[in-house]
């Protein structure tokens, strides 16, 4: 094993925060949801009691769950910001958002299985339903959700941002990427805020079927269909909630990304004819950031700034380890 040392920051410290881009944008928007849907919540409550009405009460107490479900993310959000130099946290605190998000999932699910077992129980055992009531309600809830939904979307746009991870190796092998560099962490994903998107979404998908099944139902006396579409709806909403459980599961078991073939992407900025890669790990450490340890063998070992800068264009990789093996002719 050879000895190299790059000396670019003689402090040898550095700094780990993989949050994303926009964690503060996003972690805004999800309070101002979650206001919206707690005043929703308050209002339809208040005025089912007002006016007797169970559907509006129900409806009302619908939304609290959902307005829990989002504190979760918001509480993520607020935790990692407050974690970001916490040294106990050895890549950061950048998975927060996924612990939150696999939580959320979690409840999403549970919430798909409820939905779609009250639908079969009536089918078995129908209740009257009062249609004009039922659709007012569903309507004022679908708007509120696509507000939501408008303020939670993810527009997926990035624009440059540095992230400081200071440039240093310890004596014998060890280097890291960054030196305040400019990129794009294009393809992030915010696990939290998809979260939350996703628990109004399925509100707003229930809405929407409801309606559909209420004014048929009213105009063409097809009850039948109502119990049907909360069937269907529960549904969908659970294949949303085990895609998220398994997108967010990857992340915290520190799977492979599937989305970029990162690895691939390594080996071909760092292998030669002469130099080849004998082991490589690579896991998302936060939104739009990854880790990788790059070992290397090489019968002319650089200094580990050289292989840093090859590996200088993919952006995704925040912070890197570079062991460096001299291999000895035959």
């Amino acid at each position: 094993m050879t000895a190299t040392t790059d000396h670019s920051h003689a402090s040898g410290t550095h700094s780990h925060v993989f949050l994303g881009e926009n964690h503060d944008r996003n972690e805004r928007r999800v309070w101002a949801v979650i206001a919206l849907t707690t005043a929703m919540m308050v209002a339809e409550i208040a005025a089912g009691s007002w006016f007797g009405s169970m559907a509006l009460t129900a409806d009302g107490w619908h939304m609290a769950t959902h307005a829990g479900a989002m504190l979760i993310s918001a509480l993520a959000y607020l935790y990692a910001r407050r974690q970001i130099r916490n040294a106990r946290f050895t890549f950061g605190a950048g998975k927060f958002g996924d612990l939150a998000g696999f939580a959320s999932a979690v409840v999403l699910g549970v919430a798909a299985l409820m939905i779609a077992w009250e639908s079969l129980l009536r089918f078995f055992s129908p209740v009257e339903i009062d249609f004009n009531q039922a659709i007012a309600v569903a309507a004022i809830g679908l708007v509120a959700n696509l507000v939501s939904a408008w303020l939670l979307k993810d527009d997926h746009h990035h624009h440059h941002h540095g992230h400081e991870h200071g440039s240093h190796a310890h004596h014998g092998s060890h280097a890291h990427h960054g030196d305040h560099a400019h990129h794009d962490n294009h393809g992030s994903k915010d696990n939290n805020l998809r979260s939350a998107y996703l628990h109004v979404l399925a509100d707003a998908l229930t809405s929407v079927l409801a309606i559909v099944a209420l004014l048929l139902g009213k105009w063409n006396g097809w009850t039948f269909l109502d119990p049907a579409m909360g069937i269907v709806g529960g549904i969908v909403i659970a294949r949303w909630s085990w895609c998220l459980l398994r997108s967010t599961a990857s992340v915290l078991v520190d799977a492979a990304p599937e989305a970029q073939d990162l690895s691939q992407e390594i080996r071909s900025a760092v292998e030669t004819a002469d130099e080849r890669i004998t082991d490589l790990h690579v896991w998302q450490v936060g939104p739009g950031h990854h880790a990788a340890i790059v070992a290397i063998k090489s019968p002319s070992p650089q200094a580990p700034s050289f292989y840093r800068q090859k590996l200088a264009a993919i952006h995704e990789l925040s912070h890197i380890t570079v062991e460096i093996d001299a291999a000895h002719p035959a």
